[in-house]
């Protein structure tokens, strides 16, 4: 069913409880929550809510999005763009070819079942990644690096999936035609992204009241993730590069002191309400899915999803181990164990075809990996991050990379 104003209220309530409980528990919010939403799954009472692709991409995704990137270092991204980028492209398509042959060669799926889940499951959750960081007090150009590319990789995974429907459905895409397609998906989205924040900045310079400036704001969030949506972009960079030109004094500079601060202190709440609705969804529809007797290929899954993450990371970031923007050992297990998978993943899986062969065990195999990652790599990562001295080192960090 649908989020009605009546379901929404309810669940902010139990988000709000959980948040306080979660506080007095030391237990990272968004894992409260999923727990929250397994428990409600339980009930006769449970919000008759179901997280589907149009939820996520239509009303949460876009202030997640947007208000992450009013906080990304801007200056700090330029340094490492190159990086970012590398792992972003590259670090996907690696990351999605091993899961492929991973799936094929260890649960005998057929190659087109495997390189679907490949594709949708490749990339990092923006959402997952970011409630984790921003829970675990990480600063600098640590969590810079993480935030930037699981919000650059949506657009690489979008593409992958893309071609993998197509090849499931019976076309073959020749590869200038993939190339293609993903220079046009990230020029396009990059441009929905520039237009739709470069004309509310425009119109934010004839006014003075930050309630209008606000509004401004919004329609960028939302208007440049639609626009590119509507025209088979990524959604998530054109709202991210909407969020780094409105956040950037330089770029932004038409807004008001007043409308500047109304406007972060908006997105900040905002992103809290939609995180708080995605991660108590994700528990209630794992609380429905039935994992008995797929233990092995669940265990096989998780398995083959890291050791990919893991192709992901080191090969790329041993690219850069001799230039200005190399990235410690340290700080590579991190990005590696903080490529978490949240509803992104879960939204593309529930949006596969219901004709198509083997459709449940994609999904079920999906909810497993997203489960794995928000409780198993979600609770460590705070420990991991101050076991290499990341948390405290990075709060008096200059920026610059670690020896």
């Amino acid at each position: 069913m649908g989020l009605s104003v009546e379901r929404a209220a309810l669940l902010m309530l139990i988000a709000a409880v959980v948040g306080i409980v979660s506080r007095r528990l030391r237990l990272p919010y968004s894992v409260g929550l999923v727990i929250a939403g397994l428990v409600l799954a339980l009930l006769p009472i449970s919000p008759q809510v179901t997280l589907t692709k149009s939820l996520l991409f239509s009303i949460l995704l876009p202030p997640l999005i947007f208000e992450a990137a009013l906080r990304l270092d801007l200056d700090q991204l330029r340094k490492d763009f190159v990086l970012v980028f590398v792992l972003a492209t590259a670090g996907v398509v690696l990351s999605a070819a091993f899961t492929t042959m991973g799936m094929r060669v260890f649960l005998g799926w057929p190659w087109i079942t495997a390189l679907l889940f490949g594709s949708l499951i490749s990339a990092t959750d923006p959402v997952s990644v970011i409630a984790i960081f921003k829970g675990a007090n990480l600063h600098g150009r640590l969590l810079t690096l993480v935030e930037s590319e699981s919000l650059l990789n949506d657009g690489t995974a979008a593409v992958l999936f893309s071609i993998s429907l197509s090849l499931a459905q019976g076309h073959s895409p020749t590869v200038l035609g993939i190339t293609t397609k993903l220079l046009i998906t990230i020029a396009g989205s990059i441009a929905c992204g520039f237009v739709a924040a470069l004309g509310v900045s425009a119109l934010a310079g004839r006014t003075n009241d930050h309630l209008i400036e606000l509004t401004f704001t919004t329609v960028a969030a939302y208007g440049s993730f639609i626009l590119a949506e509507n025209l088979n972009l990524s959604g998530v960079l054109a709202t991210l590069v909407a969020g780094l030109i409105v956040g950037n004094k330089r770029a932004g500079g038409r807004f008001t002191d007043r409308g500047r601060e109304a406007v972060e202190a908006f997105w900040e709440y905002a992103a809290f309400v939609a995180n708080s609705l995605v991660f108590l969804l994700i528990g209630i529809r794992v609380g429905h899915e039935h994992f008995l007797g797929k233990w092995s290929a669940v265990a096989a899954a998780i398995v083959v999803v890291l050791v990919s993450r893991a192709f992901a990371v080191y090969p790329c970031c041993a690219l850069f181990l001799r230039s200005r923007i190399r990235v410690s050992a340290r700080q590579q297990h991190v990005l590696f164990w903080g490529g978490l998978r949240g509803a992104l993943a879960l939204a593309l899986a529930l949006a596969l075809p219901p004709e198509l062969p083997d459709r449940s065990s994609v999904v079920s195999l999906s909810f497993a990996i997203v489960v794995f990652s928000i409780f198993v790599q979600g609770l460590t990562i705070k420990p991991l991050l101050r076991h290499f001295g990341e948390i405290a080192a990075t709060r008096q960090a200059s920026g610059a990379p670690s020896p």
